[in-house]
């Protein structure tokens, strides 16, 4: 076998592997078919983290008043746009176990998840940073911790469909997917979120 096409085959292996220990998927070939199945329950649970993580850091008395009005609005806005991204999925789910991303439709649904949950990361990282030296210590630990949490749910969430995205294409390069957190990480990320998983 060529160098060139080994590597292929090794980077295309090592994604099916890596994205294969992620809970939330799984694959199954048919020839050259193959078929990326998510587990609803998870991703109903990374969505969930999200609403939990604005509503753990703007209950920080201390942080909602220096972050301000404004910045707590633009936090809500995207917050409802995550709440109304899984109350579409998990209407369209129903008591669905699994869903099959291959879908377009599925996939929409997920990936607005993701930019949904993606999005409230990003604004409360924002906010949190820009009143770092305006709150006390302990406010600021506390508000970093559901903050970190969240993050470790969206590196999870984007190595997933990373993972699906490297084995739909095979010898594609493998990128997050080999870096995404562990499952007990995410684990205790949702506990910290309050998501019992």
């Amino acid at each position: 076998m060529p160098n060139s096409t080994r590597r292929a085959f090794l980077r295309g292996s090592s994604a099916f592997v890596a994205a294969a220990a992620l809970t939330a998927c799984s694959v199954s070939k048919s020839g050259n078919v193959a078929t990326i199945t998510i587990n609803v329950a998870e991703i109903r649970d990374y969505g969930q983290a999200g609403l939990n993580a604005t509503s753990t850091v703007l209950s920080i008395a201390a942080i909602a008043s220096a972050i301000g009005a404004p910045t707590v609005s633009i936090i809500g806005l995207a917050d409802t746009a995550l709440s109304t991204a899984l109350t579409t999925f998990s209407d369209a789910a129903g008591s669905t176990l699994t869903i099959t991303y291959d879908d377009t439709n599925w996939k929409s649904r997920v990936d607005s998840i993701l930019s949904a949950l993606t999005k409230v990361e990003s604004d409360l990282s924002a906010a949190i940073t820009g009143v770092s030296t305006k709150v006390s210590s302990t406010d600021l630990a506390n508000a970093n911790t559901a903050l970190n949490a969240l993050a470790t749910i969206v590196s999870a969430f984007k190595a997933l469909l990373d993972s699906v995205t490297t084995r739909r294409n095979v010898g594609a390069r493998l990128s997050s997917a080999a870096a995404a957190p562990s499952q007990a990480q995410v684990q205790q990320a949702l506990r910290t979120l309050g998501v019992t998983a």
